[in-house]
């Protein structure tokens, strides 16, 4: 289906107002699709991008400032979301020993035990997601994303 009857606009749109339409669009969709997946758990998706960041740290601290250059989606309330995350003990912050104004943030047992469950859940829902994509396709796809975040960024 077409973006234009989709969203109801008019299609007399650029080429290049309706890829980025269609980007934004499929975007929201799969953000849905993935924080629908997460909602039993009480997670969204940005949270658990945030644990499994921390995952990959294998138990050694890192600033709030690491984990948002790590961000799939970089924004401004990272704070926030670490602050739900040591509230639900999925996470840890500790004052930093060489420097007082920083602040040490690390995965717990039970992020850890979390993503054990969920990990197996966003693999699939992932995998649903692109399931009518060939994998020849979903390389293309890639690749062009890709070519788009050159520009972008």
């Amino acid at each position: 289906m077409h973006i234009e009857s989709i969203l109801k606009i008019s299609s007399d749109l650029s080429l290049s107002k309706k890829a980025i339409i269609n980007v934004l669009y499929t975007y929201g969709l799969v953000n849905k699709t993935l924080n629908d997946a997460l909602k039993p758990f009480d997670i969204s998706i940005q949270q658990f991008n945030v644990l499994r960041i921390l995952r990959g740290q294998h138990e050694k601290p890192i600033s709030l400032e690491t984990i948002q250059e790590l961000m799939i989606n970089k924004m401004s309330n990272t704070t926030r979301l670490i602050d739900k995350l040591v509230i639900k003990k999925y996470v840890k912050k500790t004052i930093n020993k060489t420097n007082r104004r920083k602040i040490d943030i690390t995965i717990t047992q039970e992020g850890l035990k979390l993503l054990d469950i969920v990990d197996a859940i966003i693999d699939n829902t992932e995998k649903k997601i692109i399931s009518s994509l060939t994998d020849e396709e979903t390389q293309e796809l890639i690749r062009l994303l890709g070519k788009v975040r050159l520009i972008a960024n």
